[in-house]
């Protein structure tokens, strides 16, 4: 290289240098080549509109996803069966016809249909005139404004694109910036993939500056019973393209657009579907565009950070190791999965999860699906769809305890849905003329029917049942009495009165048993030494009962609720069946019977729901807390939590076992086997549970409420020699401030909105406390107040 060009490189590297050092202040993803596929390309989201960056500087890949993307509509029923096939089924358990019941209750409850795929939205190539050579590279997506970057030099030349998706404006954002006075040429296209082998967008230039992308989302790819089931209507959608640029000249092109000489180029993409807008999803593409294209770039950019900070800034870890930062985040988990410690890598992943959430799911979208909002398919892994049986129910762990409670509300608008359509489920197929149900899984359009091929994995009645937790624990956080009232308690009551209708009597052991039970996709070695799926009664089950029939009696006593139907559920409760048995080998029952199991490292771990997310199990109850710790042992001597959502479910179960050791243990998996290049969770394949479960974990390993009392850094993994956590919450809307040295807590603050007493723990330390409304109060190692 000649003296000239290297100098003129070396100015023109310098501010990309300073840029780069100025992010590395905060969490940030970041890596020195273009991704070469997708599981190493940046996420962004708006919570409904995302986007998948790639950051090649000749061929770049924009993959773009909605969250509406689905096909089909809410035309399906809601119930397969009748109460008469109920009872039959009752009484072959009875008789320990269990194969029998297997695949009698698929054959007369189940759908056995695809529950339709969450889809792609299609791709943004942004394809330069000729491949270039380029040196300084750098892709990243930074955490503190939520923007995806991507830097380089070409020649001699300085290249940047910025991506983001805009929440408060409704729309993704790319800016293509270059030094170059000759400025860029390019070509601008979209795409969708095939369906089946057709075709499923239209492509037009509505104006010379923009590209219009139409389509319906069909699945001619679907199955029914294992034979051809095309679904030939859907979502109809629009995605709308417009450039805005400084210099050159933009020509449409058979749907295309071609950039001439351009030295900054602004894309901005809108789209709508036919599920929010019925017939005027094209109006509001044009109503939003209009208004963007009125705006300031500066301010839409300023709008953007403001909005996202509003979430995210309201919490900080700090774990120490901020000098590996320099270091690319692939290598850094290289390098951590060969046994070095990073512990800013834990911190990262944790925000990340928030990041993931915030992205993902906002105030009137549709709450974060089994891949977020992230899906290149048409036809998904396991349909990008709500599983119910843990998987939507993590994606949300996290949204309490680390202070972002406003994003819990799609999950609650979504599952009004599907338990609003449960009612019906309920009368038809069960004869339980009262209440609400939902099964294993469901959809954009909230089915709560059953869906299994087998029962093992799909004949699973405790969806709904689940989810009532999460309603009750936004109270628990927030103490909005209102939502209590008006949200919480009528789902957690309609839940309890389809349990009270759905136990039967068992003689043998005198009390109220649930079934036909499954414990979710998991089966037992029956009588005759062959798997069976279906029992008489599961831990899981009772316990999930047992937790709705106790939080709708608190939270009617908080009500002042003193009726019959609560006088009814307290008597069903007193003569539940345990949910929680100890076995002759000290470790907790899957079933009310000592089975063996087919799969003893089985990923899920559904008779340790009362120890987490349920609070029933605690070291209080010393008998099963330490079943508990050997049911968990068990599991992993036989290959368990083999999964990345089930490792994550591990973590915080060695949370609330206080167990920092095996805490440790299992963050160090998580990162080997199942995080990405680009930080996604692999099941595999991607599933984004994991990511949430993470990030719920750490929370849980530093901070507990769910005893009654905060117990402060319960379970601190050993490589956290020292930290910070700012802005956590706990139960009765405290936030919590930790700071530690050595091990050892130097410093706790309390903060409440609203004047209230509580009891918090720290080691061998206790103390009761009074917070005054809005003031911030410290402790010291000791719990001594200090202000």
């Amino acid at each position: 290289m000649n003296i000239r060009k290297s100098m003129i490189l070396f100015w023109v590297s310098i501010p990309l240098l300073m840029v780069a050092q100025e992010k590395a202040k905060g969490y940030e993803l970041w890596y020195g080549q273009p991704a070469s596929k997708w599981m190493e390309a940046l996420p962004v989201g708006n919570g409904r509109l995302g986007a998948m960056v790639f950051g090649d500087p000749n061929h770049e890949r924009i993959q773009l996803n909605e969250d509406s993307m689905w096909s089909g509509a809410a035309d399906w029923g809601d119930a397969v069966g009748s109460p008469e096939d109920l009872a039959e089924i009752r009484e072959l358990l009875k008789a320990g016809k269990n194969h029998m019941v297997d695949s009698l209750i698929v054959a007369r409850f189940s759908h056995k249909t695809i529950l339709r795929s969450h889809q792609t939205m299609g791709d943004l190539y942004i394809d330069f005139q000729q491949d270039r050579k380029f040196e300084n590279y750098r892709r990243s997506l930074s955490l503190d404004d939520a923007i995806a970057y991507t830097d380089y030099v070409s020649g001699s030349n300085a290249f940047n694109q910025k991506v983001f998706a805009s929440h408060p404006d409704d729309v993704l954002v790319i800016e293509l910036e270059t030094t170059d006075a000759k400025g860029m040429d390019l070509t601008l296209r979209m795409d969708r993939p095939e369906d089946a082998g057709r075709k499923t967008v239209t492509l037009s230039n509505p104006t010379p500056s923009e590209i219009s992308m139409k389509g319906t989302v069909t699945q001619y790819g679907g199955k029914k019973d294992s034979k051809p089931f095309p679904i030939d209507y859907g979502v109809e959608f629009e995605t709308r393209l417009k450039v805005v640029h400084d210099q050159g000249t933009v020509t449409p092109q058979s749907g295309k657009l071609v950039l001439k000489g351009v030295k900054k180029a602004r894309l901005f993409i809108v789209a709508n579907t036919s599920y929010y807008h019925g017939n005027q999803f094209v109006e509001r593409n044009e109503e939003t565009l209009s208004k963007v294209l009125a705006r300031d770039f500066n301010q839409l950019v300023g709008a953007h950070k403001k909005d996202y900070h509003q979430f995210y800034g309201r919490m900080t870890l700090d774990l120490g190791g901020e000098e590996q930062r320099k270091l690319p985040t692939d290598q850094r988990l290289e390098r951590f999965r060969t046994g070095k410690e990073d512990t800013d890598l834990a911190a990262l992943l944790f925000q990340y999860g928030r990041y993931l959430l915030i992205s993902s799911s906002r105030p009137g979208t549709n709450p974060a699906n089994l891949q977020g909002i992230w899906n290149e398919h048409i036809e998904a892994p396991w349909n990008a769809d709500y599983h119910l049986n843990i998987n939507l129910q993590m994606n949300y762990w996290p949204a309490e305890v680390t202070n972002l409670s406003e994003l819990h509300m799609p999950f609650f608008e979504f599952m009004d849905r599907v338990l609003e359509r449960g009612k019906n489920t309920a009368k038809q197929q069960y004869g339980i003329d009262r209440g609400t149900m939902a099964h294993h899984a469901t959809d954009l359009w909230a089915p709560p029917f059953m869906r299994a091929e087998q029962a093992y994995w799909g004949a699973w009645i405790h969806g709904g049942g689940w989810t009532g937790q999460h309603y009750w624990e936004h109270y628990r956080f927030t103490q909005d009495k209102e939502f209590l009232k008006n949200r919480a308690y009528p789902i957690l009551k309609g839940l309890s009165e389809f349990y009270l209708d759905w136990l039967i009597w068992d003689k043998k052991s005198g009390k109220w048993v649930s079934a036909p039970e499954t414990s979710p996709e998991n089966s037992y070695i029956a009588e005759d030494g062959k798997s069976a799926a279906v029992s008489l009664g599961s831990a899981m089950g009772h316990q999930i009962i047992s937790e709705v029939f106790d939080n709708t009696m608190e939270a009617a006593k908080i009500l002042e609720i003193d009726d019959d139907f609560v006088k009814e559920v307290s008597a069903k409760r007193e003569k539940l069946h345990p949910g929680v048995l100890v076995g002759d080998d000290g470790r907790i029952l899957e079933w009310n019977e000592p089975y063996e199991e087919p799969e003893k490292g089985h990923r899920h771990m559904s008779h340790l729901y009362a120890l987490h997310p349920g609070d029933a199990i605690t070291v209080e109850n010393r008998e099963a807390f330490d079943a508990a710790q050997k049911t968990i042992d068990f599991r992993l001597q036989h290959g368990g939590a083999g999964t990345g959502w089930s490792r994550a479910w591990m973590i915080n179960f060695n949370a609330r076992l206080l167990d920092s050791i095996s805490a440790t243990k299992n963050i160090r998996k998580f990162f080997e086997i199942s995080i990405a290049d680009n930080l996604f969770d692999e099941h595999p394949p991607f599933q984004i549970d994991g990511n949430f479960g993470y990030t719920a974990g750490v929370a849980e390993l530093l901070l507990q409420s769910h005893e009654g009392f905060l117990r402060i850094l319960p379970a601190l993994p050993t490589p956290w020699e020292s930290g910070s956590i700012t802005g956590l919450k706990a139960r009765g809307n405290v936030e919590v401030d930790v700071v530690w040295q050595e091990g050892v807590l130097t410093r706790l603050t309390l903060k409440s909105p609203e004047k209230t007493s509580l009891k918090i723990k720290y080691a061998d330390h206790e103390a009761e406390v009074q917070l005054s409304a809005n003031q911030k109060i410290t402790f010291d190692t000791s719990l001594k107040q200090l202000n």
